[in-house]
């Protein structure tokens, strides 16, 4: 009987797929020599693989221009990058070599923006989509940067006072957009988003707040965002057309009105059994919009994105060495890793996330049954499941070199949510991070853009 681990994998999945395969009996990941960096720089690691990021915005791109091509769509797309997924410069900036837009979340992002204009990473035609519940250090950024020329900002109001902040504030014309409220998908303890404005309210508002003001500001766009994501089901095409037929219904009484911005919330890989497929959704998306705007006889909007995860998810893995075997019982084999999952990958502990995990060595030994074990001292620092089985199995860790794990396609939000550089739980520190990026000839290149934290750095935050 097969038992190693290679077996186990070639049993379940398709392998080798895109983006992972074995040379040497050692995985590779986007033909990244995993064991070298390894050996370079050491464990616990996290990698960022910057040129999976224009891999991903030109992949989006195509498949909107296949799917306009097929419906012979009459507007624009524009992809826009939401900062909030991961700020960092290098991840912001290599997005915007593929000719693409930002969507910001907080006044310190118009910080960012800034800085970028600075360095000629945008221009002032660039479009800013500036989001989420605005206070006034908020506003009062957007409206500088609309009184200084940036004329593609717009701001999406989340609520009727947000537009007078920018009455008094903004001196020359500017453009508008509105969030429309969704309806959460019946698991929620809510039934309508906290975020944006009621679907029934919003003619109202544009009647009353915005019709006859158009040499002051125009409503040019209306924003939608699931935040179960882009799924084919009843819940999301039920709320897609929502806001399609709203457009449909403004666009007759308000000509500026010229785009929909569907968000983001496509999907990436955590399991080798993925399986969504992209451009039928994106087909399926632009006919809906076509068919709405045809019946209704009013133009096609642009779209608008704004993919996060989908942008900069795949682009980095955690890697682990196995540090400890301890047996506790007879069911229960745990493999403790030289980090802690709580601080490094927060969303497996706060939301039950799953990533890509698979060991980068040991492949042709045997195979088992194991959980996972961070080295805080907390109870729910473990991993114990799959996405696509309740369990986890690893090689057995056997010989002198150690087993070492990845979790691949974690470059989403988890910096940002488990304080990039702070205090950790246990102050367990921040793993040491290694970019690699391309060179002007194509060659890849890493460098340390951080080593791992050290107690001093730890102990000035605590005031010691």
């Amino acid at each position: 009987m097969n038992n190693t681990y290679t077996d186990l994998v070639k049993q379940t999945f398709h392998f080798p797929q895109e983006g992972f395969h074995l040379e040497d009996n050692y995985l590779r990941y986007n033909n990244l020599d995993l064991k070298a960096l390894i050996d370079k720089y050491g464990t616990p690691m996290k990698v960022t693989y910057l040129p999976k990021i224009g891999m991903q915005i030109n992949k989006a791109k195509q498949m909107f221009a296949n799917a306009f091509k097929k419906h012979k769509y009459e507007g624009q797309y524009n992809y826009c990058y939401c900062t909030k997924s991961s700020h960092f410069s290098f991840v912001v900036e290599e997005a915007l070599k593929h000719n693409i837009h930002l969507e910001t979340s907080y006044a310190y992002d118009i910080e960012i923006i800034k800085k970028l204009y600075q360095r000629k990473k945008i221009t002032k035609e660039t479009f800013i989509i500036c989001n989420g519940f605005k206070q006034k250090n908020y506003t009062r950024r957007i409206a500088n940067l609309l009184n200084t020329g940036f004329k593609n900002v717009i701001p999406v109001l989340d609520n009727a006072d947000e537009l007078n902040d920018y009455r008094k504030s903004v001196k020359g014309p500017f453009k508008l957009g509105i969030r429309v409220a969704a309806e959460e998908e019946p698991t929620f303890p809510f039934y309508t988003s906290r975020l944006g404005m009621r679907t029934k309210d919003i003619l109202e508002f544009y009647v009353d707040h915005i019709e006859g003001y158009e040499n002051k500001f125009q409503l040019k766009m209306l924003h939608i965002f699931l935040n179960k994501g882009i799924k084919d089901d009843i819940y999301y095409w039920s709320e897609l057309n929502k806001v399609i037929n709203l457009y449909c219904q403004l666009k007759k009484i308000c000509p500026e009105l010229d785009s929909i911005n569907i968000g983001g919330g496509f999907p990436i890989k955590h399991s080798l059994g993925f399986d969504y497929d992209y451009q039928f959704m994106i087909t399926e998306i632009v006919g809906n919009i076509k068919k709405a705007c045809k019946n209704a006889k009013v133009p096609m909007p642009h779209i608008f994105t704004e993919f996060g995860s989908f942008t900069v998810g795949e682009s980095m893995a955690h890697i682990y060495s196995v540090i400890g075997n301890k047996v506790q019982n007879d069911r229960e084999t745990w493999y403790m890793i030289d980090s802690s999952f709580i601080t490094t990958l927060p969303d497996t502990w706060g939301i039950g996330e799953k990533f890509l995990m698979l060991p980068i060595n040991k492949w042709n030994a045997e195979y088992q049954r194991v959980v996972l074990g961070g080295i805080t001292c907390d109870s729910h620092d473990y991993y114990d499941s799959e996405e696509h089985i309740n369990e986890v199995f690893l090689p057995k860790s056997e010989g002198e070199e150690p087993l070492y794990v990845g979790f691949f396609h974690t470059g989403a939000y988890q910096d940002q949510i488990s304080g990039y550089g702070g205090i950790k739980h246990c102050l367990i520190p921040s793993p040491k991070h290694i970019i690699v990026e391309q060179d002007k000839n194509g060659k890849l290149t890493d460098w340390m853009y951080a080593p791992e934290q050290t107690a001093q750095s730890m102990l000035k935050i605590l005031g010691y």
